[in-house]
């Protein structure tokens, strides 16, 4: 059983952070608890420096102190927990790894992975691992769909880059064929030049509802479990972009769902 003073207490937190300023009254409407209760609740949220009784204003708010307590708060971007449901949704069915990769100025890093869900992983683990731009199905599956201003900004870091994997960015004719054929077939796999090559991953982009590429999601298999790359992009890939705009749909529903929070919370800005 939970402790009732403390639901209580972060109950009247929530409504204090739902307007600029609270009177007694208003707190007393929207939560319905008693004045006596309120007034000591308030009291104990002022000495602990959450809370402030703003007399020229009439009433209480929350002071700036309240944010310390989403410090500790880690989980991943919006478009991660929006995906996080879909990914597993698909290991459980298919049992291979899926990851989702978010941009990270040259590269890509995994974010989301499914890994310790899959029986068949290729790794041990993906998460925080960093991904060449143009070598691996989760970066050219982002790089092809992104606007073409952004990849040449891009390109010109990879230019400067003395990593083998960065390498084709001095062939820009070559680079924009294949993320011409990427956009064709609409989605990527990791070249074949690079290490592990017993497995490889066929990636899509996940595009919000206002055309923005966010992140690209991906499933990694073993090459000896198909008897071609076709084959399995052709069984996966479909799979893999039914999902991604599943989780765009999410995303747009979880946005709005926050940008009304925002807006009604908007003591904190």
């Amino acid at each position: 059983m939970g402790i009732r003073s403390i639901e209580r207490c972060l109950n009247v937190l929530l409504e204090l952070n739902q307007q600029p300023i609270n009177t007694i009254a208003q707190l007393h409407a929207r939560t319905g608890l008693p004045k006596p209760t309120l007034v000591r609740i308030l009291k104990t949220l002022e000495e602990a420096g959450y809370v402030e009784n703003d007399s020229r204003q009439g009433g209480y708010q929350v002071s700036a102190m309240v944010t310390s307590l989403s410090s500790g708060y880690h989980k991943g971007p919006l478009v991660v927990e929006a995906g996080r449901a879909w990914a597993l949704a698909i290991t459980r069915k298919h049992k291979w790894p899926i990851a989702i990769a978010l941009p990270a100025y040259d590269s890509m890093v995994v974010r989301f992975s499914t890994v310790p869900d899959s029986p068949v992983s290729p790794f041990h683990s993906t998460v925080n691992m960093r991904l060449q731009m143009l070598t691996r199905g989760l970066g050219l599956a982002y790089a092809a769909f992104i606007e073409s201003e952004e990849f040449d900004l891009i390109l010109d870091v990879l230019m400067k880059s003395d990593d083998p994997e960065d390498g084709l960015s001095h062939h820009p004719d070559q680079i924009r064929r294949l993320l011409a054929h990427i956009r064709k077939v609409g989605y990527a796999t990791r070249s074949s030049m690079v290490e592990p090559r017993n497995s490889n991953t066929i990636a899509v982009p996940i595009i919000s509802h206002e055309g923005r590429v966010l992140a690209s999601l991906g499933l990694t298999y073993f090459k000896s479990a198909f008897a071609s790359e076709l084959e399995a992009c052709e069984r996966f890939a479909p799979i893999l972009q039914s999902a991604a705009i599943a989780i765009s749909d999410d995303l747009d529903r979880l946005s709005k769902n926050m940008s009304v929070d925002v807006t009604e919370f908007g003591s904190i800005a």
